[in-house]
């Protein structure tokens, strides 16, 4: 995964991505207005005030995705990291709009969101018992 996020605080933000067990990986400017965090093999750059929007409303009941702001995709190996994902941010009391839950086309995943009003959708393939 590699996208960009408009954020309204760089340094504020790479705390929040550090929560979830993220790194920052570089900054850039005195004071940084432009910077990375990584995971793994996925990376999002974090531009303060700039390239794209931020968020509007918070969701208003689950499944409610008209709430503006960046959708990504967090691709994890398993279900069981998608819950761990999960219980990490409410641990650190970050926002999840939709706890983990099996979906119809085949991932379990669940929502969390960014103070600036992006949504990190966690997800992981679900093996079929049939298999």
């Amino acid at each position: 995964m590699r996208g960009t996020v408009n954020v309204s605080d760089i340094q504020e933000s790479f705390a929040w991505f550090e929560k979830l067990g993220w790194n920052k990986e570089w900054d850039w400017g005195e004071p940084p207005t432009f910077g990375g965090v990584c995971n793994g093999s996925c990376d999002i750059f974090l531009c303060q005030d700039g390239q794209g929007s931020r968020g509007g409303p918070m969701p208003r009941h689950p499944g409610d995705d008209d709430t503006g702001g960046v959708w990504m995709t967090w691709w994890l190996a398993s279900p069981a990291e998608v819950d761990a994902a999960h219980a990490r941010a409410l641990e650190h009391g970050l926002t999840v709009t939709w706890p983990p839950t099996d979906e119809p086309w085949g991932v379990r995943e669940c929502h969390i969101r960014h103070p600036d009003g992006h949504t990190f959708r966690v997800s992981s393939g679900i093996e079929s018992s049939e298999q």
